[in-house]
């Protein structure tokens, strides 16, 4: 991965002139740079990480693994395609092993989640079965821990 990349992934707020210093470019190089990825689809948004479990939300999320018949022409991507284009569906992965799918789905409350799967998701063409794990607490998302931590703490290490 470009340099630049990865330094826009730890932290999409850093200024154009703190990474230019960081990569040894002139400020105009990185944001023709930045602009270059936005336009090619490279970069496709940027987003905080929210410790949603401190803000009391009314959330449910889940994982679903989706087991799918392969269509002929298109092999998993029209199946996925109509899937990933659901507002209730957060990501989408294409998976190895039992199952093809990995959804990442959320709601209101349980009912809504329930629902989204027995109403939407099952009923498409090519959904063989579904697997629902619902999520209960976030640790770590995307790199970052979600609890506070002492960064000086040391990681037990047991023979």
């Amino acid at each position: 991965m470009d340099e630049l990349l990865r330094l826009l992934k730890e932290n999409a707020l850093e200024s154009p002139a703190n990474l230019a210093k960081m990569l040894g470019l002139s400020e105009k190089d990185v944001k023709d740079k930045i602009q270059e990825y936005e336009k090619n689809g490279v970069i496709r948004g940027y987003q905080a990480i929210v410790n949603e479990d401190s803000l009391n939300l009314d959330k449910v999320s889940a994982v679903i693994e989706v087991k799918i018949t392969p269509e002929r022409e298109g092999g998993f991507n029209g199946i996925a395609g109509r899937i990933s284009r659901f507002p209730e569906v957060d990501a989408m992965y294409l998976m190895s092993g039992a199952f093809d799918l990995l959804v990442f789905v959320s709601g209101r409350n349980l009912k809504e989640v329930a629902s989204f799967i027995s109403e939407k998701l099952a009923t498409i063409e090519g959904v063989v079965s579904t697997a629902t794990h619902f999520m209960l607490k976030i640790y770590k998302e995307k790199g970052v821990l979600m609890a506070a931590h002492d960064e000086n703490e040391r990681l037990q290490v047991s023979p």
